[in-house]
């Protein structure tokens, strides 16, 4: 059985967070302009205002990766780019993320995690559902063109 880490952002890990995330992007949508900027800097648009980057480790290899950014409102963060590596998807590495985060706001006393998502991603919108997301109405503004479905935890 394979053993995981779970890892808090350090720079050495800067490129595995573009990478990891810009090829899932391009496998299941495009990279948009404000994608390729955060992607780009991280500590800038997520740990410098306050955000949280994970990375999922076996061994020395990065699995995968995901955000919490903090939102307009108080304790409320926005789940996000979360992804896997191609060939270790199907292994609930995305759902050992996703309880880890969960975790974490709890401990750090959040108030709710929220995501934007696209209902063709099927396999995600029922693993959200399974951790106790539910749907929010999509505000018309929605930073993410991509995006049909926001939900929310309430923690």
């Amino acid at each position: 059985m394979k053993t995981f880490e779970i890892i808090p952002f350090d720079n050495a890990y800067a490129k595995d967070f573009y990478d990891l995330n810009i090829e899932w992007l391009q496998t299941y949508f495009y990279v948009e302009p404000y994608d390729e900027e955060v992607l780009s800097k991280p500590e800038k648009y997520i740990i410098n205002k306050g955000g949280y980057i994970f990375f999922i480790k076996s061994k020395d290899i990065v699995l995968g990766t995901v955000a919490l950014m903090p939102t307009d409102e108080p304790f409320v963060f926005e789940l996000t780019k979360m992804s896997v590596l191609p060939n270790q998807r199907g292994q609930k590495i995305g759902q050992q993320l996703l309880q880890y985060c969960i975790d974490f706001a709890k401990e750090n006393n959040f108030k709710s995690l929220m995501l934007y998502s696209a209902t063709k991603l099927e396999n995600a919108i029922y693993i959200y559902r399974k951790f106790g997301f539910i749907e929010l109405e999509l505000e018309k503004d929605s930073p993410y063109k991509r995006s049909d479905i926001k939900m929310e935890l309430t923690l």
